[in-house]
């Protein structure tokens, strides 16, 4: 099935970004993409190999991810993973694999004060307070109510105990807590063409007034997040989508007004869809700096677009 249908508007964003040739590539891929789970292991309640085993002995046959020691992949299910008693226990989080690569290289240390400025439903917030071994502290906020019962149940879930749940709106975070926390993950709000793949939705609503719209509560949040980060503190910026007005320029938007900004480069392996971010999209000049955030496209290792920059208050 044709993933953009009758939305010329879309379609015609797809060939603008990547031309015919790799625009078919991705869609043909998604096309043939079998309904593929990874998982990542919930350390904080479980040994890997002790997961491993259980779900082993449940007919579950999984596979090791090199890229990250606590994803796996699901490749025989005898029935949904998400309805075994595993699940229900938060020894596991379903996850995309390119939903866990910001955390990563965000990097937050035990002790650290982090910010999530937009946590639902909470992923990388339970990914995050993993990797701090639920020590310091993790400030998880989201705007909307259903969002925040996400959240909450996968945080009660996972059994993460560093975790606090605000709702607020995301750029008043900057004026409640300036110059507060060692590290600060904005994970956008976003049209989420990554995502698309898996919802027919998406490509029903997509606009370039809906980008508009988005591009304005993103520029809010990436200030904020900016400005409630420590000196020497590090933020990372990502989306789940491939349009340059919500990534790029939105960094590029952040550079310009605030000179203590500093793009650092992401320190993980290459892998196949990794390419650099763009210095320039329809004529449009971004900052060159821009060359060393990330953008993820669709591969048999990692089948969601995604977006990521890497920023350090100097």
């Amino acid at each position: 099935m044709d993933k953009i249908g009758k939305n010329r508007e879309l379609r015609g964003f797809f060939h603008d970004l990547f031309g015919e040739e790799k625009t078919e590539e991705i869609l043909l891929f998604w096309e043939n993409l079998r309904k593929r789970y990874t998982i990542r292991v919930n350390t904080l309640k479980i040994d890997r190999e002790e997961l491993i085993k259980r779900l082993n002995e449940k007919g579950f046959v999984t596979k090791s991810l090199d890229f990250y020691e606590d994803a796996l992949e699901i490749v025989e299910a005898p029935y949904e993973i998400g309805k075994t008693l595993e699940h229900f226990l938060g020894y596991f989080y379903v996850q995309s694999t390119s939903s866990m690569l910001p955390p990563l290289v965000l990097d937050p240390q035990p002790h650290e004060a982090v910010l999530d400025i937009a946590a639902a439903p909470g992923s990388k917030t339970t990914q995050m307070a993993q990797m701090m071994k639920n020590t310091g502290f993790i400030l998880a906020n989201d705007i909307d109510y259903d969002r925040i019962k996400a959240l909450s149940n996968n945080v009660d879930r996972m059994g993460t105990l560093n975790v606090i749940i605000t709702m607020t709106e995301g750029h008043r975070i900057a004026f409640m807590h300036p110059e507060t926390f060692d590290k600060v993950l904005v994970d956008a709000p976003c049209s989420a063409l990554g995502t698309m793949y898996k919802s027919d939705e998406i490509r029903k609503w997509w606009s370039y007034e809906k980008v508009r719209r988005l591009k304005r509560v993103q520029k809010g949040l990436i200030l904020a997040g900016f400005r409630a980060l420590k000196p020497g503190g590090e933020m990372v910026y990502s989306t789940c989508t491939f349009v340059p007005e919500e990534n790029e320029r939105v960094v590029d938007f952040l550079l310009k007004r605030e000179d203590r900004a500093e793009i650092l480069d992401i320190e993980i392996k290459r892998y196949k869809g990794f390419e650099d971010g763009l210095v320039e999209y329809r004529g449009e000049k971004f900052d060159e700096r821009l060359k060393k955030t990330l953008r993820v496209l669709p591969s048999s290792r990692f089948e969601e677009g995604f977006y990521i920059a890497r920023i350090k208050k100097i």
